[in-house]
């Protein structure tokens, strides 16, 4: 009998959601092993050398980062599609992806997230109001801006959900965590497209974890995950005290 796929990571990290919202769409068995990535043991160390999340085990195979993840389980499990057949298409789905992961995940992870969450959460250390006051005013708007642009005027952007669909939501569900939602009247698609996205069942059949998840400290997630009926794996790879990583930002 073929064994689930391990995913490691937090329920409420955006590359981590983008993984399980695939395996969920494709239907894919999997069980999670809980952890915020600062508080990973020795064997997460050795699974992951950046000491970051998701890491997938599919029997003697391990792999890092969500994008090289996601389009693994493409290959692997192509149905339902998830990525535009045509080439163009295709790479345009890609290029949200990345432009998700790398300014989305700066902005709304390490800047607004990381202060109003992680920071305290994890180290104990209360905002810096010049960094919210920049992201607010400056960062976030321009990311909503860009986005705005890409968008048709109703619809995805490529007729059916792809991972440019998944990667954007994912970390507007981080900000809508940290108390942000973008200004529907100012930015009208864009808040469409994420509230339509969202309200996918995928999202929300992970939503109820993440809020228990978001809800309990972090030593105690996951008996409280395993409580809500969680699907995790047999073994933890918890840490008593948080250690930061080589790419760690906080």
């Amino acid at each position: 009998m073929t064994q689930p796929l391990l995913i490691v990571g937090s329920y409420l990290s955006p590359y981590v959601r983008k993984v399980l919202v695939l395996l969920e769409l494709k239907g894919v068995p999997y069980r999670v092993a809980p952890i915020v990535p600062f508080f990973g043991d020795e064997d997460f160390g050795r699974l992951s050398p950046l000491r970051q999340v998701p890491v997938l085990v599919d029997g003697d195979l391990a792999l890092n980062d969500s994008s090289v993840i996601c389009q693994y389980l493409e290959e692997r499990y192509p149905e339902p599609r998830l990525y535009p057949q045509d080439i163009a298409r295709r790479a345009q789905a890609r290029w949200l992806e990345e432009y998700a992961d790398s300014r989305l995940g700066q902005v709304i992870i390490w800047q607004l997230f990381n202060q109003l969450v992680i920071g305290r959460s994890v180290w104990g250390r209360e905002p810096d109001q010049e960094v919210l006051r920049r992201t607010y005013d400056e960062d976030l708007p321009e990311i909503c801006s860009y986005l705005e642009g890409q968008l048709p005027e109703q619809g995805l952007p490529f007729g059916e959900l792809s991972i440019a669909d998944i990667s954007v939501a994912c970390f507007f569900r981080n900000a809508q965590f940290a108390r942000y939602r973008g200004d529907a009247q100012r930015w009208p698609r864009l808040a469409a497209w994420i509230d339509t996205v969202l309200a996918e069942p995928a999202f929300v059949r992970l939503a109820a974890f993440e809020m228990v998840a978001a809800r309990t400290p972090i030593a105690e997630q996951r008996a409280a995950l395993l409580a809500a009926g969680a699907p995790l794996s047999e073994r933890s790879l918890f840490r008593d005290e948080p250690v930061r990583g080589p790419m760690s930002r906080c």
